[in-house]
């Protein structure tokens, strides 16, 4: 069989790097391949089309095997299994408790629960886990900073009673005071002290962690996967040095940090970025160890908030769907879905089942959990891998010359580039640089909010209080959607819903592509659009729009025909309606002198240009 595979493939000539290139050339029939092809990604590198084997022969892990040090391809090597986690308020112990053993039988193997700190008692957590087999779920709980070292002595001793087998407990503690620097500019500094006793307390537990790295909260943030990834790096190895200068072992420290990584909805890229975060994970901890099993990243991955969306928001299982999917391939030892309708409710029933099915989805009829690192050995996505890591590597390097992720949190650094890339993001977005399906490209043109209105995040003062409470910096959490959400509920709320009414005249092609252009651009804003066929006269178009009760008249012609359609149809129009103009054609400066003052067109901002629209319209 060997040789009949080597008569077969000597048959065939390899194509080389430039024939393939010249393929390319032919095809994109003069179009330049730079911009066509090359994916310049918000990284800060460039990726090719394509690649072949010599480009990836000498990356350093490529012969890397799944289970093995640095764990590039996985902690694992027999499957790719991963815990279907959902988090759970805690208002109610028993409430807690019906929930947690309902959702159990319906796929989930892996709860979170958010305890209120004032309740903390022997007795809650023996209500609250009631009936479950600590053995065979894993467990996470989320309390107050300053109750996390209560709340873990209070889980020891309920563990101790049961009696279990110390070494099936599997779960973790969401210890981490240096998020609330981060996300709430409150110094938690002193807190910090009890990270030792919360590993002593739990050392006797191989599968239990008690540090957490809260990372997703600056992918939630708006942050590139590079700098989540740095930052996440940095953040992790500032408890590392904590704990070992503490006294605690740099085995036991490493095994108690988890880190909680949000996924974003750049698929191959976050796909990437997970295998690059045990890479360098492994090289940071081999610093302090030479145990490599310490040396393995413990990962729960959150799809991200940041591009959910109220309005449209069944899409939003979709962009969670990819982000599941860039998880399980990434390799994670646990996930959690976030319900499509967050944006704007307490998740209901339907919403959580639906966010369960997805991951059950992914396990059961697209056996992702079967297949270890399917990624390995593309040389796209070994490529993309190298590159990302290297970045993030950059960064991390950048925040231990500041003194470490502490020192850079505190003096703000941290939240002034994640705040600038969100701002850089949303500024993206109202150019429609970057897109958001339902919300600036694509709205659904009769939807409205039916009362929906975004959530709004808690005043959380966890981990403070009068002695370390202080104003550093923070950052700002704001969905991708949120300008294009407020200004469509802005709309809403107006006396009458403005109509913008399309007067196609001319050009087939060119008529039919600007309106459905125009369309999209001004119903984002939430104005109702009215489409035509085509009108013989601007005269007849203008009459119609009218009587329609058109607010905005938009011309939707060729370049060519708006010399000869645009300033008559202004004319008669005088004063009517707002007039717009479909296009940036070469007679704008003759249309702008005659005193048409609105374009619309690829090049102009559009949230800005809608909130112009509505100041006109006096909204």
């Amino acid at each position: 069989m060997t040789e009949s595979k080597e008569k077969l493939f000597s048959d065939f000539t390899a194509p080389s790097r430039q024939e393939w290139r010249d393929k390319i050339e032919v095809d994109l029939k003069g179009a330049d391949y730079q911009k066509k092809m090359v994916w310049r990604t918000n990284e800060g590198f460039s990726m090719e089309p394509f690649y072949l084997k010599e480009d990836v022969e000498q990356l350093p892990v490529v012969n890397a095997l799944p289970g093995e040090f640095p764990y590039v391809r996985g902690n694992k090597a027999a499957d790719n299994e991963w815990h279907v986690r959902q988090d759970i308020k805690c208002a109610c112990p028993k409430e807690a408790n019906a929930k947690a053993l309902d959702i159990l039988n319906r796929g989930v193997d892996s709860l979170g629960f958010v305890i209120p700190a004032s309740e903390l008692s022997a007795e809650y957590i023996s209500t609250l886990l009631d009936g479950i087999y600590v053995e065979c779920v894993e467990l996470n709980f989320m309390t107050c900073q300053r109750h996390s070292l209560e709340l873990v002595r209070l889980l020891a001793a309920y563990f101790e009673s049961k009696g279990v087998d110390k070494t099936k407990v599997t779960g973790s503690i969401c210890f981490d005071p240096i998020e609330k620097i981060v996300t709430k500019g409150k110094d938690t500094t002193p807190v910090l002290a009890c990270a030792k006793e919360l590993v002593e307390t739990m050392k006797e537990y191989p599968n239990f962690r008690t540090i957490a790295v809260n990372a997703y909260k600056l992918t939630n943030a708006g942050a590139y996967s590079y700098q989540d990834l740095g930052y996440a790096l940095a953040w992790g190895n500032e408890y590392m040095a904590e704990l070992t200068e503490a006294g605690i072992s740099p085995e036991l420290a490493a095994r108690n940090i988890k880190f909680n990584l949000g996924i974003n909805g750049v698929y191959f890229m976050e796909i990437a970025k997970l295998r690059a975060a045990r890479m360098l994970w492994a090289q940071i901890v081999s610093q302090y160890t030479d145990c490599k099993e310490s040396a393995k990243m413990h990962i729960c991955a959150f799809t991200t908030t940041y591009n959910q969306t109220i309005f449209d928001s069944y899409v939003n299982m979709l962009r969670s769907q990819t982000e599941a999917m860039s998880a399980a391939l990434g390799g994670v030892e646990s996930m959690v879905v976030t319900p499509f309708d967050a944006p704007y409710e307490t998740p209901t029933d339907f919403a959580e089942r639906i966010a369960r099915n997805q991951q059950l989805l992914l396990k059961d009829e697209c056996h992702f959990d079967r297949m270890v690192d399917v990624a390995g050995g593309s040389y796209f996505i070994e490529k993309l891998t190298t590159a990302l890591a290297e970045q993030a590597w950059k960064l991390f390097l950048g925040v231990e010359e500041e003194g470490g992720f502490l020192s850079a949190a505190k003096a703000g650094s941290v939240q002034a580039v994640i705040n600038d890339t969100n701002a850089a993001r949303h500024a993206n977005a109202g150019k429609r640089k970057e897109f958001m399906l339902g919300t600036n490209q694509f709205p659904n043109f009769t939807e409205t909010s039916e009362g929906k209105t975004p959530v709004q995040c808690c005043c959380n003062t966890c981990g403070t209080n009068k002695e370390t409470e202080s104003s550093l910096p923070s950052i700002s959490a704001t969905r991708l959607a949120s300008d294009f959400e407020s200004l469509r509920l802005t709309t809403e709320k107006a006396a009458k819903t403005p109509v913008a009414f399309m007067l196609t005249i001319g050009n087939l092609a060119m008529r039919q592509a600007r309106a459905q252009f125009s369309c999209n651009f001004l119903a984002a804003a939430g104005y109702k659009v009215v489409d035509n066929l085509g009108f013989p006269s601007v005269e007849e178009g203008i009459d119609k729009a009218l009587e329609a009760g058109a607010d905005i008249v938009v011309i939707c012609s060729s370049d060519d025909e708006y010399a000869e359609y645009a300033i008559p149809a202004f004319k008669y129009l005088d004063g009517r309606a707002m007039f717009v103009v479909a296009g940036a054609p070469a007679c704008s400066d003759e249309l702008k002198a005659a005193g048409i003052e609105n374009f619309i067109h690829v090049k102009v901002d559009q949230l800005k240009t809608l909130k112009e629209y509505n100041t006109k319209l006096g909204i």
